[in-house]
């Protein structure tokens, strides 16, 4: 047998106006973009703006076309997201199994997290001519800064998580006997699910940081390449094109991340 949920005529009165709501938010997003691409066109057709410096909305597009013709437009892209990723998840698990290993010794938190604010708070560029010379020239170079940025972000953020775990749950498991794996199973991992999900979503940005500062610095293929490539040739519709390609993987990978937000959210109801 179903079971029916009667709502009350407020409560769907209330549902439809936030229903409302959203429509209107998402209505107004894509207004400001597609008047923002349209000014930026105009702009650079009738000559209020230099085309060769800013580019325009129609370049980008015949770049990114030409790119496609000549058979090098994924193979850039494929490049960079294949570090991004390999860097992302690299990251996301040994900070998180780091962060466990924080929150299960004490000791070893109390006489490490001071390193890590450090690592933190050290500027990772100032390490790519010893990356260079620990991981050569190649994508090894670009994964590992990728990793480098990303993973004290998520360590610190899952050990915050672990630690702000509610003192009075775990008072009750202890004297319920649980033992500290129940606590950290039971209770600890499950309570930090919303920083878990606030780690993944600040490390798509890092990810993306790193991966394209590493190309910056070595590399023979990817966005990173291009923009670096195309500012040194004075190639400007090259630059804002891949910068355009960025900015929509970066928001791809940013969806899935707010996609498991929801799933998770919705499973735990």
């Amino acid at each position: 047998m179903k079971h029916e949920t009667i709502y009350s005529k407020e409560h769907l009165l209330y549902l439809k106006g936030v229903q409302k709501k959203n429509v209107v938010v998402n209505i107004a997003r894509f207004a400001i973009l597609a008047l923002f691409l349209v000014l930026w066109e105009l702009s650079a057709q009738f000559a209020w703006i230099n085309p060769f410096i800013t580019s325009s909305p129609s370049r980008i597009v015949k770049t990114i076309a030409d790119l496609y013709t000549n058979g090098t437009l994924f193979y850039h892209v494929g490049t960079t997201l294949w570090e991004t990723l390999a860097g992302f998840f690299i990251a996301v698990v040994l900070g998180y199994s780091t962060a466990l290993l924080l929150w299960w010794s004490e000791l070893f938190r109390r006489i490490s997290e001071p390193y890590f604010v450090v690592l933190n708070a050290l500027p990772k560029i100032a390490l790519g001519p010893l990356i260079i010379i620990w991981c050569g020239t190649g994508s090894k170079a670009i994964v590992f800064m990728t990793v480098l940025i990303g993973l004290i972000v998520a360590i610190l953020n899952m050990l915050n998580g672990f630690m702000s775990t509610d003192e009075n749950k775990l008072l009750l498991l202890k004297s319920m006997g649980a033992t500290k794996l129940q606590l950290l199973t039971k209770l600890v991992i499950p309570s930090s699910l919303p920083n878990l999900i606030s780690m993944l979503k600040i490390n798509v940005g890092m990810a993306w940081i790193g991966s394209i500062m590493g190309e910056y610095i070595v590399s023979k293929a990817g966005i990173g390449y291009l923009i670096v490539y195309g500012g040194q040739v004075f190639k400007l519709d090259l630059v804002m094109s891949a910068v355009f390609i960025l900015c929509i993987l970066a928001a791809a990978m940013y969806a899935l991340v707010a996609l498991l937000e929801r799933l998770v959210i919705k499973n735990q109801k």
